[in-house]
């Protein structure tokens, strides 16, 4: 293909952003590349059926390795298609807590705080009956909250005030700690993904150029910089020219991978599945970490209404331990038995989520083999750490 500016690896998330953004410019010429498919299941846009995605190609269908805590392996959904995980996910739009942002300035990553970030998190939104100062009000998003509530939601909620627990009235918008009702990217009944909302107005621009069901190879490196990638649909091999930067937006677990298939990582593991190193970093692919989460289940001691949403309508930020600098729990209140469904689940019911969001636990990700159509070997080493244990013992109890 002849050369662009600009090559995007994934058109998920921050894929679309990028593509809407940088093809705002006329002069300049986009290519976004993505592995999935640009058919929209009707499930996609349901948002009660979101569960079934996992079972479908919209979901790359990724497993841990055995984990050495549960002797189980555990599925990690990872979106493929435009829009990404933003296509498959449970639709609850919540920024993380400011606390954690705020670490990230002290850690070296500058500019990156809370306050740093909050007008770009603003710019995203359309955020319906929010403060204005803290959430956006003419962003391509439109979120808000489930109006009304499913009916054992708002008992939850009640629930959560009966013990105690402080009621909040943006718990997405990262200030505040307690239980409140998440904000939803659903819009007249329908999800509203990430290609959706950025994706979606640009297709129409003549320099933004998309190609779907593309796996990415490798990156083109020469002369200790990235020039292009290649990539293959069907059985046709394509090779694309970059005259300035090839951006890796295929998450942490494919751009990780794609990283490592082009020979940048660590040196022993490469020449172990036959790739030529061109880069020994040791880091890629290390220090893998992901919040496991725990559900307690409960039988509806009366049949529950229909289902009409995103089933996890409310959220809760804790700390297992008041000692603890910031909320290292999220608490999800769900309308059904379990998300995927189970021959243990009772035949109607819901669900509290529990969920450690600052795990301590690492791990890897590494090749299986030189075959870019390889699932990477995933071991993000959930319970590892005791302290990620103690965490959600706390939050069930």
């Amino acid at each position: 293909m002849p050369g662009f500016d600009f090559v995007i690896v994934g058109a998920g998330t921050a894929g679309c952003v990028l593509a809407a953004r940088l093809s705002q410019d006329v002069n300049t010429h986009v290519l976004l590349i993505e592995a999935g498919d640009s058919t929209v299941l009707p499930a996609q846009t349901s948002p009660p059926a979101w569960p079934t995605l996992l079972q479908t190609p919209a979901n790359w269908g990724d497993f841990t390795v055995e984990q050495s805590a549960t002797g189980t392996s555990i599925q990690l959904p990872r979106g493929r298609g435009l829009g990404g995980s933003s296509a498959i996910n449970g639709m609850v739009f919540a920024r993380g807590h400011h606390s954690g942002y705020d670490r990230w300035p002290s850690q070296g990553a500058k500019g990156w705080g809370f306050d740093d970030l909050l007008p770009y998190f603003r710019r995203c939104e359309t955020a319906v009956g929010r403060d204005p100062a803290l959430r956006g009000i003419d962003g391509p998003l439109t979120v808000g909250p489930a109006n009304p509530p499913h009916p054992v939601i708002e008992a939850c909620l009640e629930a959560a005030a009966e013990t105690g627990y402080a009621r909040a009235a943006d718990i997405s918008g990262g200030l505040e700690e307690g239980f409140g009702l998440a904000d939803l990217n659903i819009v007249d009944g329908r999800r509203q993904s990430a290609a959706d909302a950025y994706l979606a107005p640009a297709l129409e621009r003549p320099n933004l150029s998309v190609v779907t069901n593309a796996l990415v190879r490798r990156l083109r490196i020469s002369g200790g910089r990235c020039v292009g990638v290649e990539y293959r649909t069907g059985t046709d091999e394509v090779t694309v020219d970059c005259t300035g930067e090839v951006v890796l937006t295929a998450g942490a677990i494919g751009s990780a991978q794609l990283l490592l298939l082009s020979g940048v990582g660590p040196k022993a593991h490469l020449a172990d599945v036959g790739v030529t190193t061109v880069l020994d970093l040791p880091g890629v692919g290390a220090r893998l970490h992901d919040h496991p989460i725990v559900n307690v289940t409960s039988s509806a001691a009366r049949p529950l209404p229909p289902r009409r949403n995103n089933h996890g309508e409310a959220i809760g930020l804790l700390r297992s331990d008041p000692a603890v600098e910031e909320p290292d729990l999220q608490v999800v209140f769900v309308d059904v038995p379990s998300h995927l469904p189970s021959p243990k689940d009772p035949e109607d019911g819901y669900t509290i989520a529990v969920s450690a969001i600052r795990p301590y636990s690492r791990g890897t990700l590494r090749l299986a083999s030189d075959d870019p159509g390889a699932a990477p070997v995933l071991d993000p080493g959930f319970y590892t750490d005791e302290r990620d244990l103690a965490a959600v013992v706390a939050g069930m109890r």
